[in-house]
C-alpha cells in the first residue's frame, strides 16, 4: 500500500503545484506506477474547479470563467501548455525534419507559433467555460482534467518515446501497458455516462494526433504529452457545448 502512496504522491507532485513531500527521490518503479494515478489527479483537479464554479457563481459569466481558468492553469504550474507551446514551435519551424524539430522543442524559448497555440487554446477554455456556466453546467469542468490525463496515459503507454532521455524516459520502460489501458478503458466509460459521443470524438482525436506524432517523431515526448493533455481538455469542453 505504501508503495503506491508513494506513486499517488508522485503523480501529485509533478502534474500539480499542491505541496507534496515525498519519503525520497522516487525510483523508476515508483515513477511508472505514478504514470497509472494520471487520471485520479486530474479528477481531482476537475473537483476542484467545479466547487470553485459553484463558489464564483452571481460573479459575471466572463469573469468568473477568467476565475476558472486562472485556478486551473496556476494550479498545473502552466505545465502542460509549455508542451503545447513546444509542440507548436517545433511543429511549424521543423519543417517536417524529426531533429530539427526535436531540437526546436527543447530549446527554452517561446517562439511565435507557441505563442499564438497558446493564445487561441486559452481562449477556446475561456469561451467554453463561459458558454458552460451560461448553461448551468459543471460537468464537463471535472471530466476535461480527467480526460486530458487519461489521453496521456494511454499515449505513453502505446507510443514509442521519440527521445533517448527525458522526463519520461526512465518511467515508460516500467510502465505495465495492460494496466493502463484498464485505466484508460474505465476512463472511456466514465466519459460514455456522460455522453456516448463524447468519448468516441475524443479517441478519434487522440488518435489522430498519435498518428500526427508518429509520422514527425517516430514516437511521443513529454511536450508532445502535455500538448495531449491541454487539445483533449479544450475539445471535452468544446464537445460539452455543442452536446448541451
Amino acid at each position: 500500500m505504501n508503495r503506491h502512496w508513494q506513486s499517488f504522491l508522485c503523480a501529485l507532485q509533478f502534474l500539480t503545484l499542491i505541496p507534496v513531500r515525498l519519503s525520497g527521490m522516487p525510483d523508476g518503479a515508483t515513477q511508472a506506477r505514478a504514470l497509472l494515478y494520471y487520471p485520479l489527479v486530474g479528477a481531482m483537479i476537475g473537483l476542484g474547479l467545479m466547487l470553485l464554479a459553484l463558489g464564483v457563481q452571481g460573479l459575471p459569466t466572463g469573469l468568473a470563467a477568467a476565475l476558472i481558468l486562472l485556478v486551473w492553469t496556476g494550479v498545473t504550474g502552466g505545465l502542460h501548455l509549455d508542451g503545447l507551446s513546444d509542440s507548436a514551435d517545433g511543429w511549424m519551424g521543423g519543417l517536417g525534419d524529426r531533429e530539427r524539430t526535436l531540437k526546436i522543442m527543447k530549446d527554452p524559448h517561446l517562439g511565435a507559433s507557441g505563442a499564438l497555440a497558446l493564445l487561441l487554446l486559452l481562449l477556446l477554455k475561456w469561451s467554453a467555460i463561459t458558454a458552460l456556466l451560461d448553461a448551468g453546467l459543471l460537468w464537463p469542468l471535472l471530466l476535461a482534467p480527467l480526460a486530458g490525463r487519461g489521453a496521456a496515459l494511454l499515449l505513453l503507454a502505446t507510443t514509442p518515446y521519440a527521445r533517448r532521455e527525458g522526463i519520461a524516459s526512465t518511467m515508460l520502460p516500467g510502465l505495465q501497458q495492460r494496466h493502463a489501458i484498464a485505466i484508460g478503458g474505465a476512463a472511456v466509460v466514465l466519459l460514455a455516462l456522460y455522453s456516448v459521443w463524447l468519448p468516441l470524438c475524443l479517441l478519434l482525436a487522440g488518435y489522430g494526433l498519435r498518428t500526427l506524432m508518429l509520422r514527425r517523431l517516430g514516437g511521443t515526448t513529454g511536450d508532445t504529452a502535455g500538448a495531449l493533455i491541454e487539445l483533449i481538455e479544450a475539445l471535452l469542453l468544446i464537445l460539452a457545448v455543442v452536446f448541451s
